[in-house]
Formats: structure tokens, C-alpha cells, sequence
């Protein structure tokens, strides 16, 4: 066996999606897998070969890198003794459950020369990838992610499913955009955390947005519109499509003067990445580590949505 030799801390869902992706990418060996409860670790790894083991200090010295998809209290801990020995880190949404946490790690894997990677894998969804191709002068986006309630959950709406939004949003918006205004209403059903919220955000550059996001739903929805001034782009990323509006004005001449016709075109572009987004996410992690570039998610992106996250719940009022 032979590729880049990659651990998986934590066998949760997330962990496990992690490793059965991970046994299948070519260009990675599975080399450990790790989790408080080895009996589950042995489980998860299967016949892969992997050693399983319970903790990360544990690991073999040959172990290159790491996807950390541990509770979001533990991120912190983990990535900092993954990061002091040098191994590259993958670390689940979100980077850390305070900005100051993520900022830590971000300066931590910056000073020891590591890959820091952050799962924000709608990043990776092919609808989304293709969205980004044709943005151009953005106006407004909405944002709509909708499902069932889980009660393995403990954060609130906002980190759990809208901060995937926000980050959309930011990237939308460019590196160099800043929220000026962020203003939400909330309302706790089931949990002691906000369970809907509504948020409208306001970036220094003009952009506006609007973000829903509802744990309570029966039906599984995540959509990205965007409007802009000669069209209006809608992706679906439950399906991995991409529509795109564009309005065209016609101009004809009738017995009272000129009159305006207008008629909307429709396209829908061929979505030519395709393939499972946590995959896709794996494959970039790879490619950074082994070219030493920069990851789609880097660490200052896990930053920016773990603050941007931060200053929505401090605005929302809930009910």
C-alpha cells in the first residue's frame, strides 16, 4: 500500500463518512483510525489495514496527516497535538467551538509550517463549485438549509447547519468584504439552543444577504440564490444543479409608440466536477499537503465563519 498515510480521529457520523472515504481515494492510505472507544475505532477501520488505537498520542510516527471529526469542544485539544508533531490537519466544521480557539490553531499550524484544512464541505458540492464560476458583481443571495431535527445535535441552528451558509456567503462576498450589519430572529422548539433563525447580513461592499435555517423540517433543503444585475443563479445542492435567469429586454414599436416585451432565459450549465463533496474535500486536503499550497477552506475562511457564526447568535433575538 502506498499514498499519503492519513488518520481519522473521532468514528462519530462525520468520522465514519471520513474513513469509508478515505478507504476508497486513490493517492491515500488509511494508516490509523482513532477513537476514545477502540472497539468502535477497530469497527470503523474494517480489513482496511489501519491500526485502530484510542488515542492520538498513540499515533504512528509515519502518520502524515489527520481529519479531525471529534465533538467541536475536543477541536482545540486535538488539533494541537496533531499540529506540534507536525501532521497535517483536516478539522470538521466548525474550526472551533470559540474564535479565539480557531484563531489558535490557525497560528499554531502557520508557525509549525502545516496544512490546515477546514470541513466545510458545501464548498465541495458540485452545484456550488460551478455557482462560483458565475458570480459576477453579486447583489443579494438567500440561502435556504432546511431538515429534520437530530438530537445527537448540541449546537444551536447557527453552527450546526447556517454557519455552512455563511461561509457560502463570504465567499460570495470575497476575502477583502466585511459584515457591517448582521440582525436575526430565532425561536427554541425542541432544544436549548435556537432551533429556526432567520438572519440578514449587510457587507461593506453592498452585498446583502438573507440566511434560513430550520432544524425542524420534514423535507431536506439547501439552496444558494444569487441575484445579480443581468441574472439570478439558483443552486440546489441537495441535487447538485445549477439554474441560471437571465432577463432579456426586447424592444418593438406599436401603434402607441415603443413598447418594451421582455422574456426570461433559462440555462442550465452542464455541472462538469462531479462526485461526493466529502471525497472532493479529501482530494483538495491531499493536494495541498502533498504541493504544499493552499487549501479551497483554509484556516482564515474557518475563522471568518466561526466569528461571522459568533456575531449572528449574539444578534438574534430569540423566542
Amino acid at each position: 500500500m502506498s499514498g499519503l498515510r492519513l488518520a481519522v480521529v473521532g468514528t462519530g457520523v462525520m468520522g465514519a463518512n471520513h474513513v469509508r472515504v478515505a478507504k476508497r481515494t486513490e493517492g491515500v492510505t488509511l494508516a490509523a483510525v482513532v477513537d476514545a472507544d477502540v472497539e468502535r475505532a477497530q469497527a470503523a477501520a474494517g480489513d482496511s489495514g489501519a491500526v485502530a488505537l484510542s488515542r492520538v498520542e498513540d499515533l504512528p510516527d509515519d502518520v502524515e496527516a489527520a481529519v479531525i471529526a471529534v465533538p467541536t469542544a475536543a477541536h482545540l485539544a486535538t488539533a494541537s497535538a496533531l499540529i506540534e508533531r507536525g501532521i497535517h490537519v483536516l478539522v470538521e466544521k466548525p474550526l472551533a467551538a470559540s474564535v479565539a480557539d480557531a484563531q489558535t490553531i490557525t497560528q499554531l499550524a502557520a508557525d509549525r509550517g502545516v496544512v490546515l484544512a477546514v470541513g466545510h464541505v458545501e464548498r465541495f458540492n458540485p452545484a456550488a463549485v460551478e455557482l462560483m464560476e458565475f458570480i459576477d458583481e453579486p447583489i443579494h443571495v438567500a440561502t435556504t438549509r432546511v431538515g429534520p431535527y437530530s438530537p445527537r445535535i448540541s449546537d444551536g441552528v447557527v453552527f450546526d447547519l447556517m454557519i455552512h451558509d455563511l461561509d457560502i456567503v463570504c465567499a460570495i462576498a470575497g476575502d477583502e468584504a466585511s459584515v457591517v450589519s448582521a440582525q436575526g430572529v430565532a425561536r427554541r422548539v425542541r432544544s436549548e439552543s435556537e432551533d429556526t433563525a432567520s438572519v440578514t447580513l449587510a457587507f461593506d461592499s453592498g452585498l446583502t444577504a438573507a440566511l434560513t435555517a430550520s432544524r425542524l423540517g420534514q423535507q431536506k433543503v439547501r439552496s444558494v440564490e444569487v441575484t445579480q444585475a443581468e441574472s439570478t443563479l439558483t443552486a440546489d445542492l441537495v441535487r447538485a444543479d445549477l439554474t441560471i435567469h437571465r432577463m432579456a429586454h426586447h424592444e418593438f414599436l406599436g401603434e402607441e409608440g415603443v413598447s418594451y416585451r421582455q422574456s426570461n432565459v433559462v440555462e442550465i450549465p452542464f455541472i462538469s466536477q462531479r462526485g461526493e463533496p466529502l471525497g472532493l474535500e479529501l482530494l483538495d486536503f491531499v493536494g495541498a499537503v502533498q504541493t504544499g499550497g493552499r487549501p479551497r477552506v483554509d484556516g482564515a475562511a474557518g475563522v471568518r465563519a466561526v466569528q461571522l457564526a459568533s456575531d449572528v447568535v449574539a444578534a438574534l433575538l430569540i423566542s
